[in-house]
């Protein structure tokens, strides 16, 4: 708005409207405003320079709420100079300015806001302004955290009721009901799990950034591709040891309500012991190994050097013991502290050579994905992370389960490919026939141990991914066995169908449920559980980055040095040769 717009006549649809308009004028054409009488029925102000003639009156219209200008005097003769702020630029005007912004982009941040405002309008706000406006402006689309809390257990229903068999629940603690901790998963996804996925269990935790904080726990699998496939999700007010435990009961809960026989599952995570415990303790028959992952980012982060994370992967991906030790001999040359600090990790826990259980090629809990699904919902109330992770499973499930109807191979393509490329090298390979399963196979530069019996390799593909390695793929060749009658079922395209046979159903919208939920408050009241917010709850301001240790920075007594006389001890202000 370079030149004013106002005209004697000119009319407004309410008187709010009106007072948007001046407020806008004002900022844009920099003059400060001073408000002479303003009411329901009349607006009288003047420009706030004291030698600036400018003037404005309006009145309401008789029997309708339009506001008219009636008289416009003067011109502004302050130079309307731009200036680092401005007394009309206040949150609720910054609300109004970045509403659609935020409504098209969550992470917009307020420096983003600073720049947009200075950039338009030519003016500078405090940063601490733009942070609050940012966060008055998400409570005003998305609802406050207050409310999020207290509309948890309606929308828990509302999930059950849309999604039969689903589970979710919200529990709380004390007298005064405070919420505690929140578990959910889709019916959809119990029965993709069981009866179509990996039986591999990716779990971790992601922390929230809303007012009152928390960690999202999750417990992922796999399809027959390798995606993503969220089993279960919870929200508690703290990650602890004792969460850990009350969310894996909870998932096994969830998985023995569905079914008769637990399946042999492989679980990983990262290295806290409150999981582990967990794992042990409700999955006693399952196997619970670590995330690789997570395992380099931690002695890449503990020690510095990026060679001891290149090792550490060697070592984890090595096939044979000998492989194995001596890639660990070399980590003890780079650091002999670093072998020490991996020595709080059993290998059959990370290293492939020593695993256990089956991986089938997964070695990392796949939180990092995880996390994408929900990353523009981190500073949202607690119901829109839900919401946004319902609305991403609705997605995925009608996107993958429409692909899948194209393929016409047996397996998925992934494992359809895997096991052309490797009947492609199993045509080179010399096989040597010791039994009825055990065969030898002799390639260019190696000899391997083949049990068609009990899925084994040497060379140990087979048990780490599931499906038959070249040398396997040999060996059932030359006893004219079907190689795909050898690859585990949930890597064929039926089971990935099967994953993705059940519906996510749409919840709802919100005036909807509340308003359901408020005709059955007035029915019992006395039973109506309000859910107050967890007494943690983030600090005002900008969080820190990092928080940095004075010990870490500067361990030792600093030792001033002289320029003049190149002494330790004083400066060269106050060295005697100056003098």
């Amino acid at each position: 708005m370079e030149e004013e717009t106002f005209f004697v006549g000119q009319e407004f649809p309410d008187v709010k409207a009106f007072r948007n308009a001046i407020k806008e004028a004002a900022i844009a054409q920099h003059f400060e405003v001073r408000i002479i009488k303003s009411d329901l029925i009349r607006y009288f102000a003047k420009c706030a320079a004291e030698a600036c003639p400018w003037r404005i009156r309006a009145v309401k219209l008789p029997n309708a709420p339009t506001f008219a200008i009636r008289s416009l005097e003067g011109k502004h003769t302050c130079g309307r100079n731009a200036h680092n702020g401005h007394h009309q630029a206040s949150i609720d005007w910054i609300v109004s300015f970045i509403e659609q912004r935020l409504r098209d982009n969550i992470n917009y941040k307020p420096k983003d806001i600073l720049h947009d405002i200075h950039q338009q309008y030519g003016i500078t706000i405090p940063y601490k302004q733009a942070w609050r406006a940012k966060e008055r402006g998400l409570a005003a689309i998305y609802g406050s955290s207050e409310e999020g809390y207290c509309l948890l257990p309606s929308y828990c229903e509302e999930i059950k009721k849309t999604n039969p068999g689903s589970i979710a629940e919200v529990f709380t603690t004390g007298p005064d009901h405070r919420f505690q901790r929140l578990f959910v998963s889709f019916y959809s996804s119990i029965y993709g799990f069981l009866n179509g996925c990996l039986p591999v269990i990716g779990l971790g935790g992601i922390h929230l950034k809303s007012k009152y904080l928390g960690t999202l726990l999750s417990a992922t699998s796999f399809d027959a591709e390798g995606g993503l496939f969220p089993l279960a999700f919870g929200v508690v007010d703290e990650e602890n040891d004792e969460s850990w435990m009350w969310f894996l009961s909870e998932l096994h809960k969830a998985l023995e309500m569905n079914t008769q026989n637990m399946p042999q599952l492989t679980f990983i995570s990262d290295t806290q012991k409150g999981i582990a415990d967990a794992v042990r303790r409700k999955f006693p028959n399952s196997v619970h190994d670590i995330c690789i992952r997570h395992l380099s980012e931690s002695i890449g982060k503990e020690f510095k050097n990026p060679r001891l994370v290149h090792l550490l992967w060697k070592a984890a991906q090595a096939t044979t013991t000998s492989g194995f030790k001596e890639k660990m001999a070399e980590i003890e040359e780079v650091s002999l502290d670093a072998a020490k600090w991996l020595q709080q990790f059993h290998p059959s826990r990370w290293a492939f050579v020593y695993f256990e259980g089956t991986h089938y090629g997964h070695f990392s809990s796949n939180i990092e994905e995880f996390n994408k699904w929900i990353l523009e919902a981190h500073e949202l109330p607690i119901i829109q992370v839900i919401e946004r992770i319902h609305g991403k499973l609705m997605t995925e499930f009608e996107e993958r389960r429409k692909q899948s109807n194209s393929w016409f191979s047996l397996l998925a393509p992934s494992a359809e490919n895997y096991i052309l490329e490797a009947i492609s090298r199993a045509s080179t390979y010399q096989v040597l026939r010791s039994d009825q399963v055990e065969f030898e196979v002799l390639s260019a530069d190696r000899s391997d141990i083949v049990n068609i019996g009990t899925h084994c390799c040497s060379c140990r593909e087979w048990q780490l991914y599931g499906l038959p390695c070249s040398h396997a793929v040999a060996a059932l060749i030359s006893c004219q066995k079907d190689v795909y009658a050898f690859t585990e079922k949930c890597f064929t395209a039926a089971s990935y169908r099967e994953t993705y046979a059940g519906e996510i159903y749409p919840i709802e919208a919100k005036p909807r449920w509340v308003k359901t939920e408020e005709a059955a408050m007035t029915d019992d009241d006395d039973n109506r559980v309000f859910v107050r917010p967890p007494k943690i709850r983030r600090l005002p301001g900008r969080p820190e980055k990092k928080r940095v240790c004075v010990e870490d920075i500067n361990p030792g007594k600093h030792t001033v040095c002289c320029s003049l006389c190149n002494q330790t001890g004083h400066y060269k202000t106050t060295c005697k040769e100056r003098f």
